[in-house]
């Protein structure tokens, strides 16, 4: 089965400048190295995200999974190729969020609720470096000071500034993120 990754960030971008080029090449990277992708589904990197999956010589229908706010499914980007119509509005961050790994791209206060929300869940997570909003605040950071996993010291927002440099974390690592969130318990 193809592992699930998610992209998270800025719902409007310019095409062409910093964001769009890392999260469509991103997506390209994902798809021709064997991952599906997923998203919010709407506008800005997500779509840039998803384009750059439809771009690979791999793609193949199925390969972009769009999580929309909406139960319209008309609101999803053009790249998506499934479409699930959540009806969640802003709750629906969970769902992108718990995917078998995480990219943050720029973003505002949604892209921080779901960035701290794949923290909780225990997901591996990079972020786009090079970039102004939360994913180039969290780079290489800890969200908070909690031990996620026993076995991988080095366990941050894994800091990224290329598209190889994010496959490259992937293979070495998201086998070992295999933790699932075991619900919200007093003294943890």
């Amino acid at each position: 089965m193809k592992k699930l990754i998610s992209v998270l960030g800025d719902s409007a971008i310019e095409r062409g400048g910093d964001k769009f080029n890392f999260a469509f090449s991103l997506g390209k990277a994902l798809v021709d190295n064997g991952y599906r992708v997923a998203s919010g589904g709407m506008q800005g990197v997500m779509a840039a995200f998803f384009e750059g999956a439809h771009a690979s010589k791999f793609y193949t229908e199925g390969d972009t999974v769009a999580i929309v706010p909406s139960f319209d499914r008309a609101s999803a980007n053009k790249y998506a190729d499934i479409v699930i119509a959540t009806g969640l509005d802003i709750y629906r961050n969970v769902i992108v969020a718990n995917s078998d790994a995480v990219v943050a791209v720029g973003g505002g206060s949604g892209t921080l609720a779901e960035i701290s929300t794949a923290w909780t869940l225990k997901r591996l997570m990079l972020a786009y470096a090079d970039c102004d909003g939360w994913s180039g605040k969290v780079a290489d950071t800890r969200i908070d000071q909690r031990v996620r996993y026993e076995n991988i010291p080095e366990d941050r927002v894994f800091g990224v500034h290329t598209a190889d440099e994010a496959v490259a974390i992937l293979e070495k690592y998201i086998d070992q993120y295999t933790s699932t969130f075991a619900g919200i318990r007093a003294g943890l």
